[in-house]
Formats: C-alpha cells, sequence, structure tokens
C-alpha cells in the first residue's frame, strides 16, 4: 500500500475510484482535487504512454503533489478545477479520458490548525482553500444578522441559523469574533443542549462557512460542467462528494446528461437524436467498506458517483 506523506492521510475510495475510472496505460487523465497526491499516485503509477494533470488551488497542496508524483507522467498546476478548460489548453491538451474531483477540505486541512478549518483548535479563523481573498473572520465581522442566518442554513442545513447568527451579532459589539475557538464557544452556547449530543454543534456552521469563503457550490456547478466538456467520448468523471448539498447537485447533473433528449429547452425541435450524453457506470453511489471506515473515519460520509461520456453534443447549422 502506497503510504501517505506529509501529514496527508490515505485518500477514501482508492480502488473504488481507480476501478471507476478504468485507467488505461495509454490515457491522458485529470485529478482537479490532487491534494497531497494520494488518488493522483495511483492513476499515474499505473501509466506507460499515459500522462496526468493534477490540479489544486493550495499552494501546500501543489508542493505536496509535486513532491509524490515526481518522477511519474504527471503535471502539478495550481488552479480550481472550474478552470480546467484553460489548463488544458495551455498544455495542448484537446480532451482527456479521465478526470476525478474529490470534492470538500482535505484531512491536511483539517489537521493544521492555522488553517482555519477545524473547531478542535484554537486558531485564527481563516478557511481559505486558496490562502487568497476574504477569510471566515471577514465575513464574520461585517454580514448582519440576517445575512448569517441565510448562510448557515443554505450551506449549512443549520435549524438553528437564526439563534446562531443573532449570538455573533451580539458577541461581535464586544470584539472581533476571529478565532475557530471563540466561534466553537459561541455555537456551543447558542443551540440548545440536546443539540449537542449529535456530533460537535458548530460542525454545520463551520462547513457553512467554508463553502462561503471558497464559493464552492458555485465552483462545483462551473467544474462539472467544464469536467463533461474536457472529457473524450468514452471517458469516465467520478465524483467524490461529503456531505448532501455537494452530492445533490452532482446527482442533478448527471441525471440531465443521461437524459433521452440533450438539446437546450429553447430549441424548437430535436437535433441531438435523443440519445443520452452519458450512462452510468456505477447504478448507486459507491461507499467505503467496513475496512475502510475502521481504517480512516473521515471516509464515513464520502459517496463515489461516476459516469461515461457517450458523445458530444454538435448541432450543424445547414444553409438553406
Amino acid at each position: 500500500m502506497e503510504q501517505p506523506i506529509g501529514g496527508y492521510h490515505r485518500p477514501v475510495l482508492l480502488e473504488e475510484t481507480l476501478a471507476a475510472l478504468d485507467v488505461r496505460p495509454d490515457g491522458t487523465y485529470l485529478d482537479g482535487t490532487a491534494g497531497g497526491g494520494g488518488h493522483a499516485f495511483a492513476v499515474a503509477s499505473r501509466l506507460k504512454n499515459g500522462r496526468l494533470i493534477a490540479l489544486d488551488q493550495d499552494p501546500d497542496a501543489v508542493e505536496e503533489a509535486s513532491a509524490r508524483l515526481r518522477g511519474l507522467p504527471a503535471t502539478v498546476v495550481r488552479s480550481n478545477f472550474a478552470a480546467m478548460r484553460e489548463v488544458l489548453l495551455g498544455l495542448g491538451i484537446g480532451g482527456v479520458d479521465g478526470i476525478l474531483l474529490d470534492i470538500g477540505v482535505s484531512s491536511h486541512q483539517l489537521d493544521t490548525p492555522e488553517r482555519g478549518f477545524s473547531y478542535h483548535a484554537d486558531a485564527p479563523l481563516d478557511m481559505r482553500m486558496s490562502k487568497s481573498g476574504k477569510t471566515a473572520a471577514d465575513l464574520i465581522a461585517v454580514l448582519p444578522e440576517q445575512e448569517l442566518a441565510a448562510l448557515f442554513s443554505r450551506y449549512g442545513e443549520e435549524p438553528f441559523a437564526r439563534r446562531i447568527a443573532r449570538a455573533i451579532v451580539r458577541a461581535r459589539e464586544s470584539g472581533p469574533v476571529d478565532t475557530t475557538g471563540a466561534l466553537a464557544e459561541l455555537v456551543k452556547g447558542a443551540v440548545p443542549a440536546a443539540a449537542r449530543r449529535d456530533g460537535h454543534p458548530a460542525r454545520r456552521v463551520f462547513q457553512a462557512l467554508r463553502i462561503a469563503v471558497n464559493g464552492e457550490l458555485d465552483r462545483l456547478s462551473e467544474g462539472l460542467d467544464a469536467a463533461f466538456d474536457c472529457l473524450n467520448e468514452g471517458g469516465r468523471l467520478a465524483v467524490i462528494t461529503f456531505h448532501s448539498l455537494e452530492d445533490r447537485m452532482v446527482k442533478q447533473r448527471f441525471a440531465e446528461w443521461r437524459k433521452g433528449c440533450t438539446c437546450p429547452p429553447d430549441f424548437p425541435v430535436c437535433v441531438c437524436g435523443r440519445t443520452p450524453a452519458a450512462e452510468p457506470v456505477l447504478r448507486r453511489p459507491a461507499t467505503a467498506s467496513q475496512r475502510e471506515l475502521e481504517e480512516n473515519p473521515r471516509s464515513r460520509s464520502a459517496k463515489l458517483r461516476c459516469i461515461r461520456k457517450c458523445h458530444t453534443l454538435r448541432i450543424r447549422w445547414d444553409s438553406p
């Protein structure tokens, strides 16, 4: 078994992902969320005349992935996966045979307190995956109570969003709420005692802030469309998600591509031949085995979905 380096854990659903992608030795593949390079290493190790492109917006991840993939047929680029079209064009690659997106925060980010993702340690309230732009503390400092409540409800599905938002606004009148420990304690004090028994009470709030800070759902939507466009016909797109908001978006987008007609809704007649643009590789999402759950508890919420691209919609306008 290939061992993790640099504090990065073994990737989740590794064998299931490799099987779903059906990696060919001469194929071209893209890992849009390289992290520490775990999935990327496994794919690149199976290539002979092929090539792997590994992307990540986190500079720490780019450094780790570059070290792990050294000597393999792989190119590591610092970029958000939503920009994969531009990256591939810049490398002179017109299409790829498989794409992997492992969505969400990495174990390394959670386990590095100064990155500000974890409610288990007291550190600056940051949460930026790219280390640029506004931090979670910036949002907490300026958003009105109603907007904070809406954010916690929409991105965290937090049932006590209003109570938590009210507590934050009151607390910041006395000083900034700019550390993970301070926010976690505020949330803990705002929710009913019964709610504290179902996991850490700040879990949903931290998830919501992370999604908002990094624009994760917007990037996922853009990235899914970009990935499908970048696939060669017969290519496969595998996506690993960890919470219902992400999984719902992936499930709906995959369902759209599997429909019998792929024409835009404003077309007066069907021009695609009613051929689905994609077919499922997995009939139902793959989840972690009991062994993996025991070895890596963070895999418990992971779901892997995968589709195969059947055709690209090409519309030809013939002269009358």
